[in-house]
């Protein structure tokens, strides 16, 4: 059992991993659309095979609702086959453009400008879009305080003995809307740090010699030990 209070480990926790790894700059987009189209993109793949599919939608003019409309399907998924499941994120794309075009005059401020819990639930009616990517779009995109789970949050809290890995995606969420202030510049960062802390150290294999959380993690104690 842990001496912190939640808060009080979960603030711990950030700023461990910023004096660690410092601001992250998420997320990585010229403009908001942008954003969102990444969100998408970024689904089941490594961030560089996005930055590619971006690359080719921006030098193809069809980074925009309305080009994305009017592409064909097949034209769509050619551009962004770098990306993996091309076929169904083009129909994804399609679905937000859609949407967007429908029921917001291609506006993203229109969109955006929901009360959060009526906008995430828009965003989870749209084809394509599920609970992180949903999100990511709240987070990165409308600037609205919604944390971003992943495997990467799930497996860090595990081996801190927050969570027994079985929660569902909104217990898990609620941890952080219910013990740190609803900011979200807060909640940008510390996603980033998380996934940025099990990418390089808390990975599968854990390095937990040279972890900056061992002061807090049960399990890096004996993994450290072992080392």
């Amino acid at each position: 059992m842990h001496k912190h209070t939640l808060p009080d480990l979960l603030t711990q926790l950030y700023q461990l991993l910023y004096q660690r790894y410092g601001p992250q700059h998420w997320w990585p987009s010229s403009s908001r659309f942008e954003t969102v189209v990444g969100a998408i993109l970024t689904q089941n793949t490594a961030w560089r095979n996005v930055e590619r599919a971006l690359a080719n939608l921006k030098a193809a003019g069809a980074l925009s609702p309305a080009r994305i409309r009017e592409l064909a399907q097949d034209d769509l998924a050619a551009l962004i086959r770098s990306s993996g499941y091309f076929n169904t994120k083009a129909r994804k794309l399609k679905a937000f453009a859609d949407v967007l075009g429908r029921h917001h005059d291609d506006n993203l401020d229109h969109l955006f400008d929901q009360e959060p819990r009526a906008l995430r639930r828009e965003l989870l009616s749209i084809y394509g879009i599920g609970e992180e990517t949903a999100d990511d779009i709240m987070v990165y995109a409308a600037y609205l305080p919604s944390f971003v789970v992943d495997s990467y949050t799930v497996r860090i809290l595990g081996r801190l003995g927050v969570t027994s890995g079985k929660q569902r995606y909104h217990a898990v969420q609620a941890l952080f809307h219910d013990n740190l202030p609803l900011d979200a510049g807060l909640f940008n960062e510390y996603h980033a740090l998380l996934d940025r802390h099990a990418k390089e150290t808390c990975r599968k294999m854990p390095l937990c010699r040279d972890c900056c959380l061992l002061s807090l993690c049960p399990t890096g104690g004996g993994h450290s030990r072992a080392q």
